[in-house]
C-alpha cells in the first residue's frame, strides 16, 4: 500500500510506502498493520480511518501523531 495521510483539517502529514509510514522530510516514523499505527518499538499508537483509495485521514484524536507545519 502506498498513499498519503491527511490531518482532520485536510493537511497533507506524512506518506505511506508499504508498511512503513514517513513524515514529510522522509523519516520513518511509524509502522502499519492493517488500519492501527505502531511505534517502531511496537507500540500502538492510533489508526487510520478505513477507506478505499490511497489517500488515508486521520481522526482528530490522532492529529498529534504528526507534528504541525
Amino acid at each position: 500500500m502506498s498513499g498519503n495521510i491527511f490531518n482532520s483539517n485536510g493537511a497533507h502529514v506524512g506518506v505511506v510506502n508499504g508498511l512503513d509510514i514517513f513524515d514529510l522530510r522522509g523519516q520513518k516514523i511509524y509502522r502499519l498493520k492493517g488500519i492501527n499505527i505502531y511505534r517502531l518499538s511496537g507500540e500502538l499508537v492510533g489508526h487510520l480511518n478505513a477507506a478505499a483509495g490511497s489517500d488515508k485521514r486521520l481522526d482528530r484524536s490522532n492529529d498529534n501523531l504528526f507534528p504541525a507545519r
